[in-house]
Order: C-alpha cells, then sequence, then structure tokens
C-alpha cells in the first residue's frame, strides 16, 4: 500500500527540505550541539537518499541497482542545487561548501548501507 505513495511522499519530503534550506529562519533558538547544522544536513540527505531508493525501485520499478544509482545522482544533484539557490537567490542564506559535504556524506552512507543490505542480506 505504501509503495503506491512512495512518489508522492519524496515530492513532498524534497519540496519541505528545500523550503526549509531556503527560508530565514532568524526566530529559530541555537542548539548547543557542535556542528548541529552539518548533522541536520547528513540526516536529512539519508532521509532522501532513501525515499528516492524507494520511489526509484518500487515505484518507478528500477532495478535494485539502478535505483540506487539515481537515488545517489538525483540526492547529491538537488544538494547541490539547494546550496547554489542559498547563495544566488537569498540574502539571508550563505552556500557552504562543508554543507554540500554533508549531504554527500549522507548519501553515499546511506547508499552504501543499501547496497550491502541488497548484496548480503536478500540473497
Amino acid at each position: 500500500m505504501l509503495k503506491n505513495y512512495y512518489l508522492l511522499i519524496t515530492i513532498l519530503y524534497s519540496i519541505a527540505l528545500a523550503t526549509l534550506c531556503l527560508v530565514q529562519l532568524n526566530s529559530v533558538n541555537k542548539v548547543g550541539i557542535p556542528f548541529a547544522d552539518k548533522i541536520f544536513h547528513f540526516l536529512s540527505y539519508v532521509v532522501l537518499t532513501i525515499l528516492w531508493y524507494n520511489t526509484c525501485y518500487f515505484y518507478f520499478k528500477k532495478a535494485k541497482a539502478n535505483a540506487l544509482i539515481l537515488a545517489i545522482v538525483v540526492s547529491i544533484s538537488f544538494g547541490i542545487i539547494i546550496e547554489v539557490l542559498q547563495g544566488t537567490v537569498t540574502s539571508y542564506r550563505s552556500s557552504d561548501i562543508n554543507d554540500v559535504f554533508a549531504n554527500s556524506l549522507g548519501v553515499l552512507l546511506t547508499a552504501f548501507g543499501i547496497g550491502m543490505k541488497n548484496k548480503y542480506l536478500l540473497k
């Protein structure tokens, strides 16, 4: 049943993530955790990668390897585009290459985990 809604869920999450990354966040309290911003980036792209993988696999009926490659490409591209937009479209946000690294690390570690799951647990 959930498989029928993966595309909708993934698109809504992507829109929410883009919105959160592009709006002004002045009223948000600072978190006292070191690197909280990078942890948020990492975790949000873990979720994004899982959603795009499941969408490609279940909704678009791609093979597992192709679904994983598409999820990686879409998620990393999405992160880069958001960072470019932060630096060019907004006056209150700035691009940060470290955010791109945190996003990409989340994507790649998630892809590695999915790949290992597919290779070893489902044979």
